[in-house]
């Protein structure tokens, strides 16, 4: 670790790396401060500019954008009592009551130190837990991978929606379309329709733009939305926050940071659950459990600490396994496997200087956050109430700019606009979009390592049962399917009680 630290910190210390961090902060501030433009969004948007980038700074903008998402969302929670983001949703169980007693600021305060305590603890882990990982990862052969796969997709039953047989269609239809191009063990061209230009398949950010981007943009222009009002005299507040409020903070912010840590390296579970549950936790453990819900600082800590915790552990099975941790990370692993770098030791070893330089940034990424978030905070609120007539348009602009810039091709365009008719016959018909992402990015991986097993077993589904490993894999597999299964029946349970 020691001697790759030098080098990291020559190739992390250039202009060009903070420019791009900076402005991937602001962006992912002002987008997630806006009701209806996620994080996900804003990353497949911006992602095919970092194709034209190096590592370094291409993952500086991404993650800048993912990490200032997590502070983003909780800006119109607090303002508008709407979560700008889905894990922010706790946030506004206490940021909005604050807001209401007059406190507008000192709620933004909170939830800004907040952020950056957790991003700061999750981007520690990160640099201290990722090359232990990426040493047991070496150990894997070909056997032990295709079942980490297997148990990277189970992430699919966490994230169906209330149907999990449509989140597994939903992902099949995603694997389908990662066989799309040349046969990865006989360079054979398979369901490119005799179109040569699809032999090298389909381009995840082109995907990635039909299925999210401009499908959200029609959605909403089915909807009709009014233009939000937004009273800026509340923000007008000193902001104080006393001694005693501070000292409150501390062990939720703590305890949430590691709870969001824990949650964060398990893939499927996401920034929701961490916040929802480090603010049950936080409440079950606080002296003051009455002003839980009426404007509590321990509930606006715990939250916020635990949703931006999450976001340096997802990078964590996915630099060591090439297993995403949630949509947002399984878009980033693009970024890194177009500059070469593919998951697991050798990363570490033929690339150290490069992944710590990653690790490090994530730090200034948080550090950077705080004092974007602690100056600009005035100007994060006014986008809140920025009508939607002239936001559209603009990310229109982007999804097809975005989409042409990737290979300099309209066919590309053309290929966006056919996943943006897919998407939205699936979400009529309420099938979930994430689990076809999921499918996408694990398709390939999953494929080769399965079929190279089985070549090096000479058809024998025995290899599948030959090592330590992959019995602990098949393992995690079965209890997290089992557990989610368990909980929507309890859930199914509750509901059926509950009418009658």
């Amino acid at each position: 670790m020691l001697q790759y630290i030098g080098p990291a910190l020559q190739n992390l210390f250039r202009i060009e790396n903070f420019l791009w961090l900076n402005l991937g902060v602001f962006i992912g501030s002002v987008f997630a401060a806006i009701p209806g433009l996620t994080v996900i969004l804003c990353i497949i948007l911006f992602l095919p500019f970092t194709y034209q980038m190096t590592a370094i700074p291409g993952m500086m903008f991404l993650l800048g954008i993912y990490c200032a998402g997590g502070y983003g969302g909780s800006v119109s929670a607090i303002l508008i009592n709407t979560p700008g983001t889905p894990h922010a949703a706790a946030t506004m169980l206490d940021g909005y009551p604050m807001n209401k007693q007059g406190r507008t600021k000192a709620a933004l305060k909170i939830a800004l130190y907040a952020s950056t305590f957790g991003g700061i603890f999750s981007a520690l882990m990160l640099l201290f837990l990722a090359p232990q990982v990426a040493k047991l990862a070496a150990m894997l052969g070909t056997a032990e991978y295709f079942l980490v796969c297997l148990f990277g997709l189970t992430i699919i039953a966490g994230i169906s929606g209330d149907s999990m047989l449509k989140g597994i269609i939903a992902a099949c239809l995603g694997l389908l379309i990662s066989c799309v191009g040349s046969d990865p063990m006989t360079s054979r061209a398979r369901l490119n329709f005799g179109m040569d230009r699809m032999y090298l398949g389909l381009d995840l950010a082109i995907c990635l733009i039909g299925l999210f981007a401009l499908s959200q943009v029609l959605t909403k222009a089915e909807g009709k939305e009014e233009r939000m009002i937004l009273d800026t005299s509340s923000l007008k507040d000193g902001g104080e926050i006393t001694r005693e409020e501070k000292k409150r903070m501390v062990r939720p912010m703590f305890v949430s940071s590691l709870i969001g840590t824990i949650i964060g390296i398990i893939p499927g579970t996401g920034a929701s659950m961490a916040s929802w549950f480090s603010y049950d936790r936080a409440r079950a453990m606080s002296k003051h459990k009455e002003e839980f819900g009426h404007g509590s600082v321990e509930g606006i800590a715990a939250a916020e600490s635990a949703n931006n915790a999450v976001t340096g552990a997802t990078l964590i099975p996915l630099l060591t396994l090439g297993i995403p941790g949630d949509g947002c990370v399984a878009i980033m692993l693009s970024a890194l496997m177009i500059n070469g770098l593919n998951p697991g030791l050798s990363l570490f070893t033929t690339q150290g200087d490069i992944m710590y330089a990653i690790m490090i940034g994530l730090i200034f990424v948080n550090l950077f956050m705080f004092l974007q978030g602690r100056f600009l905070t005035n100007l994060f609120a006014k986008v809140v109430s920025v009508p939607q007539e002239i936001l559209t348009p603009i990310i229109v602009m982007f999804c097809f700019a975005g989409a042409y810039s990737v290979n300099k091709s309209y066919f590309d365009v053309g290929v966006a606009l056919a996943f943006c008719a897919i998407a939205w016959v699936l979400r009529k018909i309420d099938f979930p979009a994430v689990p076809i992402l999921l499918g996408l990015v694990l398709g390939r991986m999953t494929e080769t390592n399965f079929r190279r097993a089985l070549q090096l077993s000479k058809g024998s589904p025995r290899i599948f049962f030959s090592s330590p490993f992959c019995f602990i894999f098949i393992g995690l597999t079965v209890l997290v399917v089992a557990s989610v299964l368990w909980s929507r029946f309890k859930d199914r349970r509750k509901a059926t009680d509950a009418k009658q």
